[in-house]
């Protein structure tokens, strides 16, 4: 988990064509990785974005830098969207987590636009870890 969420902090808004391939990142970064059963990710999702089912994904951003977020994973839907499109749980996890960073530190994909820089990004950290796009077969853009 540890090199995904460094990998992602280093694809600032800013910085994004000069990206490190190493460095230490700055001590500051407050970021809570919380994994949840489905009730509580249902109840997370209608509390938040009115909407009353469990998601993916949920990131809650407080600052965008240094990065202070709490990041929720849903462990059912998880484990069910990598069942569902054919991905290894393990790369399904890397690009939520990455995905959600990414939200932490402004990014989002409210238009088309959006979505493909934001889709981008994440397939550059992805590509680091061996860890092909996630995109390749139609799958969709989390929720956030």
């Amino acid at each position: 988990l540890l090199r995904w969420v460094r990998a992602a902090l280093r694809v600032g808004p800013e910085s994004f064509d000069a990206l490190p391939q190493a460095g230490a990142l700055s001590e500051a970064h407050q970021i809570t990785l919380r994994f949840v059963a489905a009730d509580e990710g249902r109840a997370l999702n209608r509390a938040y974005r009115g909407k009353d089912y469990p998601t993916n994904v949920l990131t809650f951003d407080y600052s965008h830098w240094p990065v202070q977020a709490d990041i929720v994973l849903c462990c059912p839907v998880v484990a069910g969207e990598a069942l569902a499109q054919h991905k290894p749980l393990g790369s399904h996890y890397a690009h939520l987590v990455i995905h959600g960073l990414l939200h932490a530190q402004g990014w989002d994909h409210q238009t088309e636009r959006e979505a493909q820089e934001m889709e981008r990004h994440e397939v550059t950290v992805l590509q680091r870890f061996g860890i092909s796009d996630p995109y390749a077969n139609g799958s969709e853009m989390p929720a956030g």
